[in-house]
C-alpha cells in the first residue's frame, strides 16, 4: 500500500460516497418522507374526515361488507387482505392477490354501506415508502440495488469517521467564509456528526431489514428456503396451511374478529383470509405491535370454514428473532411518540443534507484552473447532482401538485401521479446538461421553490374545507401547507443566493475588462 491507512480510508471516502451518492439521496428524501406516510396518504385524500374510533361490532360489521365485496369482484384471488376503518382513515380498505402475472386489486369501500368510496384515487406515502426501498422497479431488482448502495454508505461512513481525525472539532467549526471549498466541507462535516449515531443506526438496520433475501443461505440450508416456515417456527407469523384443493364454504368473518378482539387488547389492523375458496381456509386476525421497539404484531388465526381458533400468535419472542424484531422497529420507527418521529424527520433531513454536500464537494473539489475547461465527466457530475437534489426535490412537489390538479375522476389517475413525477425528475436531470452549471442550479431551486409555492396555493383553492379558508376543516391540511412553504421559502433563498453569487461574478468580470492597461516600463520602448 503506498498511501497510509487514513489516506486509503479517504481515496475510500470520497469514491464509495459519489458512486452511490445520487440513489442515496433519494433514498434519504423518500424515507424521511416515510416517517409521515400516514398524514401524507391523509392529505393527499381530503375527502376524508377523522371521526371517532370505531367500536368492536362496527369493525366487525366493516370487515363482513368488505368480504361481501371480494365474494364479488376478488372470487378467483388466492388471498384477500382488508383493512378496517380508522379514525384517521375512516374506509375500508381491500387488497387481494390473483395468481401469478395477474395484476392484485385495490379499493376503499364506504364502512356503513360497503359501497365504492368517494375518494380519490392516490397512491399517496405508500409510493414514497416504497420508493425508498425498491425505486419504483421489480422488487427484486430494486431491493437489490438499495441494498449494495446501503452497504456501500456503510463503508463510507466507517472511512470517513477513521478519516476525519478532528472529526468533534470540526464539528464545531464551519468556515463559511474562507472559501468555498472549505464551507462545503464544514457544512458536509457539521451534518454528519451531528446525526452521525442515527446514520450508522439506520443504514445498518436497513440492510437487516432484507437480511434474509441478501443472504438466504441459512434459511436454504435449515429450512429448504421455505421462509414462512422460518417466520412459523420462530414466532412471528401464524403457520400456513396450505390448501386441499377442494371447495370450502368460508364462515362468517364478523365473529372470528370479535372473537380474536376479545383475546388481544391491541388495536385491530388487518384481516387476512388465505385460500377463501378453499376447504383449508384461513382467516388471520393481525393486530398493531405493543407499544416497545420490537417489531412484532400479535395474530389470532381461524379455521376458514368452521371459525375454530387455530392458532394465537403472541407477541413474546425468542432472543434471536426478538433482536431482528428490535432492528427492524428502530428503523420504521413505529414505536416512536410525535416528539421522537419528529427527531428522526430531522435526523433523516440531516442524511439528506449530508448526501448533498457530498456531492457538491466531490465537484468543488475539482474545480478546473481559471481559463481551464471542466472535463466531460465533471460537467455530467454536475448535472446529475443537480437533477439528483434539486430535480427530485420538484418532482416530490409535482407529486403532490398533480394530485390536487389531476380530475378526481381520472381513469389511472395513481399511475399519472407517479407519471408526473418522474417526467419532471427526468426533465430535471437533463436540463441541467445543456446549461452553465451556476444558472442551472439558480433554475432549478428557483424551479423547485415555485412548485412548492403551487402546491400549498392549489391546496386552498381546490380544496372547499380547507381550514385557512374560514370552513374549520382538517388542520392536517394547514400543517402540511405550512411544512411545503417553509420548503418553498428555503429552495427559493438557496437560488437567491446563487444568484447574487452569480451577478458578484459577473460585475467583477466587467470591472477586469474596463479596468486600464498596465502602463508599460521605463526603458522597455526601443530606440
Amino acid at each position: 500500500m503506498h498511501k497510509g491507512f487514513r489516506q486509503s480510508m479517504a481515496w475510500l471516502h470520497t469514491w464509495s460516497g459519489l458512486v452511490v451518492g445520487w440513489v442515496l439521496f433519494a433514498v434519504f428524501v423518500t424515507g424521511t418522507a416515510s416517517y409521515y406516510r400516514p398524514e401524507i396518504t391523509r392529505w393527499m385524500q381530503p375527502e376524508l374526515h377523522s371521526r371517532e374510533a370505531f367500536g368492536p361490532d362496527a369493525l366487525a360489521a366493516a370487515v363482513e361488507r368488505g368480504v361481501a365485496y371480494m365474494h364479488v369482484h376478488a372470487d378467483g384471488a388466492r388471498a384477500w387482505f382488508i383493512t378496517p376503518p380508522r379514525p384517521d382513515k375512516p374506509v375500508v380498505e381491500l387488497f387481494w392477490r390473483r395468481g401469478a402475472g395477474q395484476a392484485p386489486g385495490h379499493v376503499l369501500l364506504d364502512p356503513e354501506t360497503g359501497a365504492p368510496a368517494a375518494v380519490r384515487d392516490t397512491r399517496g406515502g405508500d409510493f414514497l415508502y416504497q420508493f425508498h426501498f425498491e425505486l419504483n422497479l421489480p422488487p427484486l431488482w430494486g431491493r437489490w440495488i438499495v441494498g449494495i448502495c446501503t452497504m456501500i454508505l456503510l463503508v463510507s461512513l466507517v472511512s470517513g469517521i477513521i478519516t476525519h481525525r478532528r472529526i468533534f472539532a470540526d464539528f464545531f467549526t464551519f468556515r463559511r467564509n474562507r472559501s468555498h471549498q472549505r464551507g462545503w466541507l464544514d457544512a458536509h462535516n457539521v451534518t454528519g456528526v451531528l446525526a452521525l449515531p442515527f446514520h450508522l443506526m439506520i443504514t445498518y438496520t436497513g440492510l437487516i431489514t432484507l437480511s434474509l433475501m441478501y443472504m438466504p443461505w441459512g434459511v436454504t440450508a435449515a429450512y429448504k428456503g421455505n421462509a414462512q416456515a422460518m417466520f412459523a417456527e420462530s414466532g412471528q407469523i401464524a403457520r400456513p396451511r396450505p390448501p386441499v384443493g377442494q371447495p370450502g364454504t368460508l364462515a362468517p368473518v364478523g365473529p372470528m374478529v370479535l372473537n380474536a378482539m376479545a383475546r388481544v387488547r391491541e388495536p385491530l389492523e388487518r384481516v387476512s383470509i388465505q385460500n377463501p375458496r378453499d376447504a383449508n381456509a384461513t382467516v388471520i386476525v393481525l393486530f398493531e405491535e405493543p407499544h416497545g421497539l420490537s417489531h412484532q404484531h400479535p395474530q389470532v388465526a381461524f379455521d376458514g370454514t368452521t371459525g375454530a381458533v387455530a392458532q394465537i400468535v403472541a407477541a413474546e419472542l425468542k432472543p434471536a428473532t426478538k433482536t431482528v424484531a428490535t432492528m427492524i422497529g428502530l428503523h420504521e420507527a413505529h414505536f416512536a411518540g410525535p416528539l421522537l418521529r419528529a427527531l428522526f424527520f430531522l435526523c433523516g433531513l440531516l442524511g439528506c443534507a449530508v448526501s448533498a454536500t457530498g456531492l457538491i464537494l466531490w465537484t468543488m473539489a475539482r474545480v478546473p484552473a481559471p481559463g481551464a475547461r471542466a472535463s466531460l465527466g465533471l460537467r455530467l457530475v454536475r448535472a446529475l447532482n443537480i437533477g439528483a437534489v434539486a430535480g427530485l426535490s420538484a418532482a416530490v412537489a409535482v407529486y403532490f401538485l398533480s394530485n390536487r390538479l389531476l380530475p378526481t375522476d381520472l381513469v389511472g389517475r395513481a399511475d399519472w401521479e407517479v407519471r408526473a413525477f418522474f417526467g419532471t425528475w427526468i426533465i430535471a436531470a437533463l436540463v441541467p446538461l445543456v446549461r452553465p452549471q451556476r444558472r442551472a442550479w439558480c433554475e432549478s431551486l428557483a424551479g423547485a421553490a415555485v412548485l412548492y409555492f403551487a402546491v400549498v396555493a392549489a391546496d386552498i383553492l381546490t380544496i372547499a374545507e380547507h381550514p385557512l379558508r374560514g370552513s374549520g376543516g382538517d388542520l392536517l391540511l394547514a400543517w402540511f401547507d405550512g411544512l411545503m412553504l417553509l420548503l418553498a421559502v428555503l429552495f427559493a433563498a438557496a437560488a437567491r443566493k446563487i444568484l447574487r453569487r452569480e451577478v458578484l461574478r459577473g460585475a467583477r468580470a466587467i470591472r477586469a475588462d474596463a479596468a486600464p492597461a498596465p502602463a508599460s516600463p521605463i526603458g522597455a520602448r526601443g530606440t
